[in-house]
This record gives structure tokens, sequence and C-alpha cells, in this order.
């Protein structure tokens, strides 16, 4: 899974609970004063997300969460392509280089009159099954 950014409420709520909670150490002071004075300390471990849904709307545009098959989330940066040593070869730099899908498909696609083939009829598929 590759997350560049986004905004949409579904997919940062999928995004922040795929990574998951920490678990962080809450310590909480108090002191009360009154004829005596008091104090009293509080330990609690609580989870929490490593990314809220906030968190991952306003993430640097520079960075990006990357999961592979197997492993946990991590924070990457981007790579910039421009910086690739082939980026010469991409439409970016050259209209020229562009692939014309419809173009490839309809040369592809011309029957050829010396050419024989066979038509097979397999018969209706129902989307049912």
């Amino acid at each position: 899974m590759l997350f560049l950014g986004g905004k949409e409420k579904t997919t940062l709520k999928e995004i922040s609970e795929i990574l998951g909670k920490e678990t962080i150490d809450l310590d909480n002071t108090s002191e009360n004063r009154g004829r005596e004075k008091s104090h009293g300390i509080s330990h609690q471990k609580m989870g929490k997300d490593l990314m809220s849904q906030d968190e991952l709307a306003v993430m640097d545009n520079s960075k990006c969460i990357l999961q592979l098959r197997g492993e946990r989330p991590f924070l990457s940066e981007k790579y910039d392509i421009t910086r690739h040593p082939n980026y010469r070869f991409l439409s970016d730099t050259d209209s020229k280089l562009a692939f014309i899908f419809r173009k490839e498909v309809d040369k592809n696609m011309k029957l050829e009159t010396d050419r024989v083939s066979e038509i097979y009829n397999m018969g209706f598929v129902s989307s049912d099954a």
C-alpha cells in the first residue's frame, strides 16, 4: 500500500486503522492545598493512533506512507522522478514519447486478408455464477 496523501475521510480512517496504535505513558500529578498539602501522582498506559485522521490529512507533501507485504508501514520521503537518469525518456519531457493506447490497439486489431482465423462460440457466461 502506498499512501501519497489525501483528504477523503474514509481513506484517512482506513489508513489510520492500518497504521495501528502505540502505547503511551500518561503521568498525572495533582496537588491539593487546604489545611494540609497533599500530592498525588498517577501513571497510566494508553493507546494512541500512530497517526490520526487529521494528522494524515495535513501530512507533509514530501512524505508518503508505504506498507510492503509482511512489513509494518513506514513513513518515507517521496522520490523525485525528475532526478532519475531515465526521466528524459518520459512523455513529461517530450510529447512524442507519449503512449497512445487507441493508436496501438487499432494497429494490432486490423485483420489481414491473407490470414486464416478460426472463430469459436464460447457461449454466454452469467454474472450470477
